[in-house]
């Protein structure tokens, strides 16, 4: 009867893991407060929209000598200016000065009530933080739809951006012409109350990361849900929402060919993202985020364009392979300087 007991307990004990390891996660404010960032974050305030904002931004300073070059880091939309941390003190290290901001609607920046969303607004809003800091010429990385991001800041201000590098962005594919349904702000915001760290892992793990997953991923999935987790939810599934719908109807693949500066395209074969790819039908969906394909495409678009596939990556390189992805990154760099 006591071994009965015993056992009993001892599968109670094991059913309340989850449950405990659950409790512990974090919580985070709507602006992400109470995560730790990289290095010091400063606030860059502008009047958008009419609304005072906020946008967050990191700025820092070369630890080697100078080289007179400064890089602006554009987070994608699963993501922050924080999750650019090795990148930072790679670049830093190798004299470069560089700008991660965190986009409004995003992470430490404001999360307006009400907004209009757009790409091209998203690019005023950074090109005002450059000219705030009194940068006239800079080379622009964008990831996911920081790729989207930063080809239309280029193409919108191409005389700022002097080099453009794209880390398998988003976009490269028009999805709703692909025949991807669209979903409305409210619908997609339903979806976005359900986001836990559970559904933010699956997620990453099944499209950016091939299936295979290393514990150190959990520092970036943990930033996120701490968002949904805390007092500001529904501000922060409603601003995702709204960037969503942004991403889908708003393509910027069409105009690749009028990208007018150096541009190098870093893509991981092994991504598969495809925003809606859920919602659409099975042969639909089986055809979309073939980054390979989607890579060559782009290059070919490009007037001045150089492809660096990473076959074996997924949609982060430079998180799943620090060390290749900044070898490539600083070569391609280093040629265009």
């Amino acid at each position: 009867m006591k071994k009965a007991i015993s056992h009993l307990m001892f599968v109670a004990g094991l059913a309340a893991v989850p449950a405990l390891h659950a409790e512990q996660r974090p919580a985070y404010g709507p602006q992400l407060e109470g995560f730790s960032y990289p290095h010091p974050i400063k606030r860059h305030a502008l009047t958008s929209q009419r609304q005072p904002l906020s946008m967050a931004y990191m700025d820092v300073e070369p630890a080697g000598k100078a080289n007179g070059r400064t890089v602006v880091l554009l987070h994608g939309k699963n993501f922050c200016g924080a999750t650019w941390e090795q990148t930072i003190d790679v670049l830093s290290q190798k004299g470069y000065r560089v700008i991660a901001p965190d986009q409004i609607g995003f992470c430490s920046s404001s999360k307006p009530e009400g907004y209009q969303f757009s790409l091209a607004q998203l690019a005023h809003n950074t090109q005002g933080l450059l000219q705030s800091l009194g940068i006239d010429k800079a080379t622009v990385v964008g990831h996911s739809m920081g790729g989207m991001l930063a080809a239309r800041l280029a193409l919108n201000y191409p005389q700022q951006v002097e080099q453009l590098v794209l880390v398998n962005p988003i976009g490269l594919e028009d999805w709703q012409a692909e025949g991807v349904p669209y979903a409305s702000i409210d619908k997609l915001y339903e979806g976005e109350l359900q986001t836990d760290f559970d559904k933010i892992k699956a997620y990453q793990q099944k499209f950016y990361y091939n299936g295979d997953w290393k514990p150190e991923y959990d520092r970036w999935v943990n930033m996120l849900a701490g968002m949904y987790a805390g007092e500001g939810k529904e501000i922060v599934a409603w601003n995702q929402a709204q960037t969503s719908e942004m991403i889908f109807i708003q393509p910027v693949i069409h105009e690749f060919g009028k990208l007018t500066m150096p541009t190098l395209l870093l893509i991981g074969g092994n991504d598969r993202t495809a925003p809606g790819a859920n919602r659409a039908p099975q042969a639909v969906a089986q055809r979309l985020g073939n980054y390979p394909e989607l890579g060559r495409k782009a290059a070919a678009l490009i007037p001045e364009a150089t492809l660096v596939p990473f076959p074996e990556l997924g949609h982060s390189p430079q998180v799943e392979a620090p060390e290749v992805f900044h070898e490539a990154l600083l070569k391609g760099l280093e040629s265009a300087g």
